[in-house]
């Protein structure tokens, strides 16, 4: 992962929910050439199709039998993944009452049956631009500005999205740490600059070490930086860092004479586990970085392995 999704360039998508095949066919023939539409005629159905294709925009008729839409909205509310997923009541009922209800439980708008199609296609249209300027903004606080890499706050989220999956599917997770060797020496003698011009090339060959999509490369701050690598034992994770030991030097990027090689380079720790309920990704990462630590007492420019440390 190195950037923003061009969601712009994306069809947005629609989950329409009516238990009346009618509305539903009405509502197709408004919105479908601007949007992929999707479908529900129940409430339990929609929660599904909800967490499934992550809609950008849910149209919720109210009134429906067994689950009604104010239950399926507080049910979406209470999601994680649906929570912040916009939600259009379409609903004959036009009491203050009814109305202030759903936006009470956080509907973003009320659109009154019979609907007319204009008035359909312009919330709709106003509601989506709402929600693509927030992920937009979302996107940007995640990313490091002068890497683009993302940051530590996504790398937060992600090392705890990654541990969920693999706490569930009893799968193996590896993490690495790893620093620009020697980086304020280097500051010091070339300048603020140069050392931005260096962490930038440095993000860059990382990401180009990565051979995976699932494989997560971020900015842990300063001259540091880590991997998420999902699926992945000790040995493999070895790998993955000699690799990106290796891409670092190959840059040929000048250090100062006599100091290491002579060149840019880094050191790596990492930590491999197979998560379960008691462990920590926290105490993980913690781990990671007492291999980092003991990478750089060793002499730098080299990848250690927690369990290659005796603790204590």
């Amino acid at each position: 992962m190195t950037g923003l999704s061009p969601s712009a360039l994306q069809r947005q998508k629609l989950l329409v929910v009516d238990d009346l095949p009618i509305n539903i066919k009405l509502l197709n023939e408004v919105l479908r050439d601007d949007y992929d539409v999707f479908f529900a005629t129940s409430g339990p159905e929609a929660i599904q199709l909800a967490i499934s294709h992550q809609p950008d925009l849910i149209l919720l008729d109210v009134v429906m039998p067994a689950m009604n839409g104010y239950d399926v909205l507080r049910q979406l509310k209470r999601l994680t993944t649906c929570r912040d997923i916009p939600v259009i009541f379409i609903t004959s009922m036009s009491d203050e009452d009814d109305e202030t209800q759903g936006l009470e439980l956080g509907a973003a708008d009320y659109i009154t049956k019979p609907f007319r199609p204009g008035i359909v296609r312009l919330r709709v249209r106003n509601h989506l631009e709402i929600k693509r300027q927030r992920d937009l903004l979302q996107s940007l606080s995640y990313l490091d500005g002068l890497t683009t890499l993302p940051n530590r706050r996504a790398l937060d989220a992600q090392l705890e999205k990654e541990w969920r999956r693999a706490v569930r599917s009893q799968q193996p997770l590896s993490l690495m740490l790893m620093d620009v060797d020697h980086f304020k020496k280097f500051n010091d003698r070339f300048g603020h600059l140069a050392g931005d011009d260096c962490l930038r090339k440095v993000a860059q060959a990382l990401v180009r070490s990565i051979q995976r999509g699932e494989d997560f490369v971020a900015r842990y701050g300063g001259e540091e930086f880590a991997c998420i690598l999902p699926s992945t034992e000790e040995l493999g994770a070895k790998v993955v860092g000699e690799r990106m030991r290796a891409q670092i030097e190959e840059l040929r990027i000048p250090h100062i004479p006599g100091l290491g090689s002579g060149v840019v380079t880094i050191s790596l720790g990492l930590f491999a586990i197979h998560p379960d309920q008691d462990s920590r990704h926290v105490e993980a990462m913690g781990f990671a970085d007492t291999a980092l630590y003991e990478a750089k007492k060793q002499g730098r420019n080299q990848v250690i392995a927690y369990s290659q440390i005796l603790p204590g």
